[in-house]
């Protein structure tokens, strides 16, 4: 009887099945690895200014007039990809967006979140 060597069509099909569970296993960590960093990131830009918020609002009497430029020349260039949506004598609102995930935070007192200041 004679040898042959190789491999049988169903331990062909077998593999490629696993391969196909692995690769949608992977694509679907990655997509929502992307997400999770882009949130992250957001935050942390928002993060990063709280402390000139802080700053500007001590020299100034209040956050009135607080724009990112400002901000940026007088209290720190590291302040990125964020903007002052609202500033008044006593609050704030900034945002940041990251690969279209924006994130708010409501000033002084507020958490950062999704929701949009008021």
């Amino acid at each position: 009887m004679e040898r042959e060597d190789g491999f049988t069509l169903v331990e062909m099909l077998a593999v490629m099945v696993i391969m196909a569970t692995l690769l949608a296993v992977a694509v679907g960590f990655s997509s929502s690895a992307r997400v999770r960093a882009a949130d992250a990131s957001a935050k942390s830009n928002i993060d990063v200014a709280v402390p000139a918020f802080s700053a500007y609002a001590l020299e100034n009497g209040g956050y009135t007039g607080m724009t990112l430029r400002r901000l940026q020349t007088t209290y720190s260039r590291g302040i990125r990809n964020i903007r002052v949506v609202s500033a008044s004598a006593t609050t704030y609102c900034v945002r940041s967006t990251v690969e279209g995930r924006t994130w708010y935070k409501p000033g002084p007192s507020g958490s950062i979140t999704t929701t949009r200041c008021r």
